[in-house]
């Protein structure tokens, strides 16, 4: 383990993750009607929910207060977010690890997986390989390791921006690794980072301790728990949860996630920028246990509940669901997605069109290109988004709270959202997209209110197609 972060916590670190309060909570009885619509009333009003108040809509289980739940999420995704929908990709950079998460075909007693690390010219050859696609946003995935330290990935980060192909070039690089002490994440952050993403798996104690052997440093509970609270500490503006479902109850890993989510905000006035959900898939090597597998309609139902109960953090839904569960879920409150993704080391200039398990940390559900994913969202009704500006111009950490809380980053992501698309549009459509997205864009230029900002947006689109212009937003 040397060269590992010393296990260092945070100055108020504390195990917040009340399992008593949250099991009372979930045994309590199911909610009149009236009950659970004064709570939607309170999340439409763009205000976090309690856990309490989140448990009532869990337990809400008649069909037309679901449905009420799931309509509730669907209009609240509109009033914060409107009909746009980010896309990124990621991107792995190492798989050697040190843990042996029974669930992750990276664990270190995997003899199947294939072990590699992407040096500097790799690094490049798949981020030129993305840019020719058309992305603009990364996030980029290490094992735990003492290979990938600060260090290491801050250099990985700086090469990702410094690559460049034509119009392609990457503007927002976001990061999923281990946590990091107070200088190791100040270390990453200086390379211009957007969001530090930590999964905690799952927050049940005890099922966290039987997937994680005490012997390995993400066996520690509390570090983990600790970590993007250091990263808060140490200057990092933006934060991710997540949980991986599919080790325990569904409907006690959702409350803990809104507990995490409400202590950062009383702790640091600035709740988490995202939250994933992958839900637990097949990899060489491991073997599921079925036990707490979600099913289709509680997925649907965790996404909206998460959706209502953090009204102002984006809800991350990843290629691990296949296409029709990504096209039916993406109404109820999802704001990101990635699409065109591999996951293999060198993925994107070696895998062909089969996934090679052994190279995977999982199998993907949806390995549709990036085109094709777009023209589908966009044949919904969807807008998709490259937009980078919030993170360009400061709209980050408590900053960006104040734009999202009361909804008013709608306003700036209709029209950046726009002048993304135009960009992909021209430089990496196919014929077919682009007559899809141009009519989308047309429709939405309709729908903007008259005034400067519309006549601005107009002028930009043109600017665009006409000149070639390119990196601009509002």
């Amino acid at each position: 383990m040397s060269g590992m972060p010393a296990l260092q916590l945070s100055e108020y670190a504390v195990d917040f993750i009340n399992e008593d309060s949250i099991n009372g909570l979930l045994a309590g009885k199911r909610p009149d009607a009236g009950r659970v619509r004064e709570i939607i009333a309170k999340s439409l009003a763009k205000q976090a929910l309690s856990v309490e108040e989140t448990a009532h809509l869990l337990l809400a289980d008649t069909p037309e207060l679901n449905e009420e739940i799931f309509e509730a999420a669907r209009q609240l995704k509109k009033n914060v977010y409107g009909n746009r929908i980010v896309l990124f990709a990621p991107l792995y950079i190492g798989n050697k690890c040190v843990n042996d998460c029974s669930y992750c075909a990276f664990k270190r007693s995997n003899t199947l997986a294939i072990r590699r690390t992407l040096n500097e010219d790799e690094i490049r050859q798949q981020v030129e390989a993305l840019e020719n696609k058309g992305h603009k946003r990364l996030i980029l995935v290490f094992g735990e390791h003492q290979a990938y330290d600060p260090e290491f990935i801050a250099r990985s980060v700086r090469t990702v921006y410094e690559t460049k192909v034509g119009h392609g070039e990457i503007r927002r690089v976001n990061i999923n690794a281990a946590p990091l002490d107070h200088e190791g994440y100040a270390t990453v952050k200086a390379a211009g980072i957007g969001t530090y993403q930590i999964f905690h798996e799952t927050y049940h104690h005890e099922t966290y301790a039987r997937f994680h052997p005490a012997n390995t440093r993400k066996g520690n509970y509390l570090y983990r728990l600790d970590g993007l609270s250091r990263a808060f500490e140490a200057g990092c503006d933006d934060v991710g949860l997540g949980v991986l479902f599919g080790l325990y109850d569904w409907r006690f890993e959702v409350l803990s996630l809104v507990t995490h989510a409400l202590h950062l905000q009383e702790r640091y006035n600035v709740g988490p920028h995202t939250i994933s959900f992958p839900r637990i898939r097949p990899a060489a090597g491991v073997s599921l246990d079925e036990k707490y597998q979600v099913d289709d309609e509680s997925f649907k139902k965790l996404i909206a509940v998460l959706r209502l109960a953090v009204p102002y953090t984006g809800l991350i839904l990843t290629a691990r669901e296949n296409a029709q569960v990504r096209r039916e879920c993406m109404s109820f409150g999802v704001s990101q997605i990635d699409a065109g993704s591999r996951i293999e080391l060198g993925g994107y200039t070696e895998a062909g069109d089969a996934q090679v398990m052994e190279r995977e940390q999982f199998q993907l559900g949806d390995i549709r290109s990036l085109d094709e994913v777009m023209r589908e969202l966009m044949t919904d009704g969807y807008v998709p988004s490259f937009c980078t500006s919030c993170y360009r111009v400061g709209r980050t950490g408590e900053h960006f709270m104040e734009f999202s809380i009361p909804g008013f980053i709608k306003e700036f992501c209709t029209p950046n959202a726009l002048l993304t698309l135009e960009e992909y549009l021209v430089d990496y459509a196919t014929p077919e997209t682009r007559d899809v997205g141009e009519r989308l864009i047309a429709e939405e230029i309709d729908r903007l209110p008259e005034g400067d900002t519309k006549d601005l947006v107009v002028k930009r689109l043109q600017a665009i197609r006409e000149r070639g212009e390119h990196d601009l937003y509002f």
